[in-house]
């Protein structure tokens, strides 16, 4: 299971991150205008967490990006002008048409509200209706992020269930595709921070090999130009094993040492999210449930020999996540 994508609780950070474009990056743009046609890809779940840095990189690497969004202000808060923005909703398959044609590839981070209702609908029939519109298009390739605990011992779990079936839609759609079974993000630890306390749900004694959200973005963006990722299902692992306790001890020390870390029993988390109605309590308590249970399995060799392997630790990425505050803190008060 993936906590970053599966959790899908909101941050303030990841609406008010902001483009940057280095100069390299800028003249790698203006090489691949030159030539006679862009590849088009479709990005569903652009403005995600997850979903903004793939879409990033894919700029970045001279793709035209198009973006299905329920919001086109903040699309265009997000990206400004260097994407074409599709108004849609995965749930409605009449809008989605449009979003696809004339595209050459498809990346899809789909993720629900945080109640099993909307992540059923979402990630399951929502890819139904975006895989049956691409199906009448001329999309070629399809990518998707599915997650490193998703195995058929765990079909009892409905995020792993519904994983699983999307897997297999996607190996039965007729178009040549790339499954990311990632393992959790280290943006996924701005979730656990709620008013001035880090809180881990139950016991979670898997270790995770954490992976920065950029270096997840560019073995996508690569897996659309290297042949050798077609119709390949790919284990997407950091470079160090950490247990979410040992993950937030870094997190708060180096970024945070103002929190308080600390840790909640399942049970008292679902009594409290029954007795004060709080859906996402209640929802994430089951999830925390499942990653107690399901831990990363696979062998990530094959995706780091194929698009290269994550290098970024969590040492790191606090130490870029500290340089890019300050920058933000900086333009704030000019």
């Amino acid at each position: 299971m993936n906590c970053a994508s599966d959790l899908g609780l909101r941050t303030g950070y990841g609406q008010s991150m902001t483009m940057h474009f280095t100069f390299r990056a800028t003249c790698k743009m203006i090489h691949r205008m030159n030539d006679t046609r862009q590849e088009r890809i479709l990005v569903v779940g652009a403005t995600g967490m997850l979903g903004a840095p793939v879409t990033r990189q894919l700029i970045s690497d001279g793709y035209v990006v198009r973006v299905l969004s329920r919001d086109r202000a903040k699309a265009e808060g997000l990206f400004g002008k260097h994407v074409e923005i599709v108004l849609g909703d995965v749930t409605r398959p009449e809008s989605l048409p449009s979003a696809v044609a004339q595209c050459d590839g498809l990346y899809i981070s789909l993720r629900g509200s945080n109640n099993f209702a909307s992540y059923e609908a979402v990630e399951d029939w929502g890819l139904r209706n975006l895989l049956s519109a691409a199906q009448a298009s001329a999309i070629s390739r399809v990518a998707y992020i599915s997650g490193a605990g998703q195995t058929a011992g765990n079909e009892s779990l409905l995020p792993v269930r519904i994983k699983l079936q999307a897997e297999r839609q996607l190996r039965s759609c007729g178009k040549t595709f790339t499954i990311f079974r990632c393992t959790h993000f280290m943006e996924s630890l701005d979730l656990f921070v709620h008013g001035n306390r880090v809180t881990v749900l139950g016991h979670q004694p898997h270790a995770y090999h954490y992976i920065a959200a950029s270096d997840y973005a560019v073995m996508v963006s690569r897996s659309f130009r290297r042949p050798t990722a077609a119709n390949q299902v790919l284990t997407v692992w950091g470079p160090e094993a950490l247990t979410m306790q040992e993950a937030l001890e870094i997190y708060v020390r180096e970024l945070a040492p103002e929190l308080k870390l600390g840790r909640m029993p399942l049970a008292v988390a679902r009594v409290i999210g029954r007795l004060t109605g709080n859906h996402d309590l209640r929802f994430a308590a089951e999830l925390f449930a499942g990653f107690s249970r399901v831990g990363e399995v696979g062998d990530p060799q094959p995706a780091n020999s194929l698009l290269g392997a994550p290098r970024t630790n969590l040492l790191q990425w606090c130490a870029q996540r500290k340089i890019r505050q300050a920058g933000e803190r900086s333009i704030a008060t000019r």
